[in-house]
């Protein structure tokens, strides 16, 4: 595995993060061994958030934070980890957002599930625009001065967002965002509109999610057939499928398995590698449920598009800003 620095952060991560927003899983023992495969195959950088948990995130909220707990504690230093704030947690009226109050309480009650002294980077998981962002990120530095956060990022921010919160960060003398967290992907590539400029600006490094188009570049998916039963297009989505799976997503998707038989690669590698190849991009955030998702999702990360191919498949998707993370769950990155 090759490392690179986290965005702005001099700490060094993996190309590929595990995320743990377990889609398909409902087995903790399961969840337990994907987070060992990915550490044991060089993936060290593993994304949570205090909302994470199997199945409906409303009831499990927080289980994936515990998970990772279990495996901190005889692999603590080997990993880094991030985790969120500001989705709903429950019914009051402070259990949500990004008042100083929620962010410090959730903070404490992440710790706890980690079982953990510090959260290596925490991210705003939305923006909140009812809390002044001076009282947002003064209490995100407090808890990078106690220790017990070492960097800051972003999540779902638009490029502007992501300046304001610098700029402010920089007028409190506080320590500036590391990374901000996005979805990429064939099928949406909004972020280069204005997002990918802006990095070239700041330096700050994107945490691509959703690399995989909720799947739909997986390889599960093709067009003219059927979703496989019991997936997730064939049950939570199977009445947006077919309105997805025409025009010019059946061009990419073919595009994908194209380049992928002529590589002799899967599609996932060939989308994963495709997100990766652009300089703006730190990390790709993998949704992968099984220890066996992940071999062929690590060999992402090896795959150097020729560019030819590479050309191919951004301008078969040129244009696409197909928004596909919507309706299910608080976190927009439940579904990667």
């Amino acid at each position: 595995m090759k490392y690179v620095n986290f965005g702005l952060g001099g700490v060094k991560v993996s190309p590929i993060a595990l995320g743990l927003g377990f889609r398909g899983q409902t087995d903790p023992a399961d969840g337990i061994r994907t987070i060992n495969r990915a550490i044991d195959l060089g993936i060290n950088l593993i994304d949570c958030a205090n909302v994470y948990g199997f199945g409906d995130v409303r009831e499990n909220a927080g289980t994936s934070e515990e998970l990772l707990g279990r495996v901190l504690q005889t692999r603590r230093n080997e990993v880094v980890i991030t985790s969120k704030v500001c989705s709903e947690v429950g019914t009051g009226p402070n259990d949500y957002g990004l008042s100083r109050y929620h962010i410090i309480n959730q903070c404490e009650k992440s710790l706890s599930r980690l079982n953990t002294d510090r959260i290596d980077v925490y991210l705003f998981h939305m923006s909140d625009e009812e809390t002044l962002k001076d009282e947002q990120f003064r209490a995100l530095d407090d808890l990078i001065k106690q220790g017990k956060v070492l960097y800051g990022g972003v999540c779902n921010y638009q490029a502007w967002q992501v300046v304001e919160a610098i700029n402010i960060q920089t007028s409190a003398s506080a320590q500036p965002l590391i990374t901000a967290q996005n979805p990429y992907n064939l099928l949406n590539r909004q972020l280069e509109d204005e997002f990918f400029p802006m990095v070239k600006k700041t330096g700050i490094g994107i945490m691509a999610y959703s690399p995989l188009a909720v799947g739909l570049l997986s390889g599960l998916y093709l067009p003219g057939k059927p979703a496989p039963q019991g997936s997730l297009w064939a049950t939570v989505r199977k009445d947006l499928y077919q309105s997805y799976m025409r025009g010019q997503v059946a061009k990419i998707i073919s595009e994908v398995q194209s380049v992928a038989n002529e590589l002799n690669a899967t599609m996932a590698q060939v989308a994963l590698s495709w997100v990766l190849s652009h300089p703006e991009i730190t990390v790709a955030i993998s949704g992968s449920d099984t220890a066996e998702h992940l071999d062929d999702v690590v060999s992402s990360a090896e795959i150097a598009l020729p560019i030819e191919l590479r050309e191919k498949l951004s301008n078969v998707s040129k244009g696409l800003r197909l928004d596909l993370d919507f309706g299910i769950g608080e976190g927009l990155d439940v579904l990667e």
